[in-house]
């Protein structure tokens, strides 16, 4: 069976992005990219947004308020142009021309669920949102990654990731400082129904 990760880059204040920030927030270090470099291959879920924002990327298109790629950038662009990637959208139209993309019309959740259970390779979202949210909240997910960069973006930020999420206890499986700033925290997630009674010791 596949196992799920939930992998987000994210400000202190839980944003995915920022206007005027570069990517990973000008702030990686050669710590933080030489663990990118390290993780094992994935089949990149997204959806229709993230798709439409990633593949311009890899088309040239340069983000808002930078005049050319950076090349930590556009070596993670690269790798995710190389990477299997399941795109779930009613909007788009086939073919897809990032390479490597399959378009999936079906519903995400049963179509993620048949995946997950048919399949051995590591699954993994990138940006997408409301795709994880509705994930996470069918109780899908296995892991959940967040790095947070010593950045807040309360006048900038955008994406607020965890708007109309579910409660959710989590079970730290992994933590780990890069560069002596950037936070990793890796958690197996659980879906509440309700707070709990007793908060554990």
């Amino acid at each position: 069976m596949s196992e799920l990760l939930v992998d987000f880059i994210t400000s202190l204040d839980g944003h995915a992005s920022g206007e005027g920030w570069p990517g990973f927030w000008g702030l990686e270090g050669p710590e933080y990219l030489a663990w990118l470099g390290e993780q094992p291959e994935a089949t990149y879920l997204m959806g229709a947004n993230t798709y439409r924002l990633m593949s311009g990327f890899a088309a040239g298109e340069v983000p808002k308020g930078q005049d050319e790629f950076r090349p930590e950038e556009e070596a993670s662009v690269d790798e995710l142009t190389q990477a299997s990637k399941v795109v779930f959208s009613s909007s788009l139209e086939e073919p897809l021309t990032w390479a490597n993309s399959t378009l999936v019309r079906d519903d995400a959740v049963e179509a993620v669920r048949a995946m997950k259970s048919s399949g051995s390779e590591l699954l993994s979202t990138i940006g997408s949102l409301s795709l994880c949210r509705s994930l996470l909240r069918a109780g899908l997910v296995d892991r959940f990654r967040v790095v947070m960069f010593p950045v807040i973006t309360g006048a900038t930020g955008e994406e607020r990731i965890y708007d109309g999420y579910p409660d959710v206890a989590l079970e730290m499986i992994e933590h780990r400082t890069f560069d002596g700033r950037i936070q990793l925290v890796e958690y197996r997630p659980r879906v509440l129904e309700h707070p709990p009674l007793v908060v554990p010791a």
